[in-house]
């Protein structure tokens, strides 16, 4: 999971102040696991090397420092708040984020055992050598948690989605997770489904015109829009909201609970308060409706990769026969 809370904020922060990533970066207060899982998008930012003053013993004189991170909202980066000559955007942000774990993907080529572990059907398939083809599927990422908020009928769900038409894959992150693995799996995809969670941050690492479709608490749209439906239009996703069904939400509750919303407990309630013991069921004839209506819109966005991808082929093959043929004419 990409932690916008920290990250795009420090992305805004160097563009602002430091563009030509001439910076040092001190950390504090922050666990080893966190500053591990993030170590390359770190070493993105600057050309210096990250310093963790919690561990730190030498002493550091700077002529100046800034403390703290400009931020512009929650998983927002605003063109319109920068006082700078190139303003960026989310866009932005998600190009950076490409740039950092592409890098890698040599050195990443087959997922290894500890994402295996976390997906329940087996690993997708290295990227063809024409990503455009037309040939497969699309590839749908149903992103599930273990625990709290996990959908109980996910096999169930998985096939319906198989039915439909989409190439589906159950990724169940963790803590360990590599994000490069995550990002290479979600870069080759072309739409993604989760519970309404801190997880759905993961949408940065979609191409713009895949689709998100946010499976959001019962008669709560809107909070899902105000989290992450405006982040999802702002990276230019196909954004679908499925509002979850009280009886599809109330299932691992004990007694006194399902009693006490029975008693008429708002649903925004029932997810605010219980939200730790939820365990969502789907209504596999709802959702199929809404699998539907994503798998269309798959489809146009692969048939616009594929005529985007056999564009830029036929040029670089064009170029290619003309520069052989100048090559061959000049002396």
């Amino acid at each position: 999971m990409i932690s916008t809370r920290t990250l795009s904020p420090l992305f805004i922060t160097v563009d602002s102040f430091f563009p030509n990533r001439d910076i040092i970066i001190g950390i504090f207060n922050c666990s080893d696991g966190w500053l591990d899982h993030y170590t390359d998008l770190l070493s993105s930012y600057t050309r210096h090397r990250i310093i963790n003053l919690d561990e730190e013993t030498a002493i550091h004189c700077f002529p100046s420092m800034i403390v703290g991170l400009i931020s512009h909202g929650s998983s927002i980066v605003d063109p319109t708040l920068q006082r700078v000559p190139h303003p960026k955007t989310l866009h932005d942000f998600r190009s950076f984020l490409a740039s950092t774990y592409s890098r890698s993907h040599a050195s990443h080529t087959a997922i290894s055992n500890e994402t295996k572990s976390n997906l329940h059907s087996p690993p997708p398939p290295a990227p063809p050598t024409l990503p455009w083809t037309l040939k497969g599927r699309p590839r749908l990422v149903f992103l599930n948690r273990n625990g709290a908020r996990g959908i109980l009928n996910i096999d169930e769900v998985r096939q319906a989605a198989e039915d439909v038409g989409f190439d589906t894959v159950v990724f169940e992150p963790t803590k360990e997770t590599s994000l490069h693995e995550a990002f290479r799996l979600l870069d080759s995809s072309h739409a993604m489904a989760g519970v309404h969670g801190a997880g759905l941050t993961n949408m940065l690492f979609l191409r713009p015109g895949s689709v998100l479709i946010q499976l959001a608490p019962a008669e709560c749209d809107w909070l899902g829009s105000l989290f992450y439906g405006k982040m999802a239009v702002r990276l230019g996703l196909e954004y679908i909201v499925y509002n979850i069904g009280e009886e599809e939400s109330i299932l691992g509750l004990d007694k006194a609970t399902r009693e006490r919303l029975a008693r008429g407990v708002t649903p925004l309630e029932n997810w605010v308060v219980n939200k730790n013991q939820l365990r969502i069921k789907l209504d596999l004839v709802r959702v199929k409706r809404y699998l539907k209506r994503a798998y269309k819109k798959a489809k146009i966005f692969m048939h616009k990769e594929s005529l985007k991808g056999k564009y830029y082929f036929n040029m670089r093959q064009k170029f290619h026969i003309v520069g052989r043929k100048f090559k061959i004419g000049s002396k």
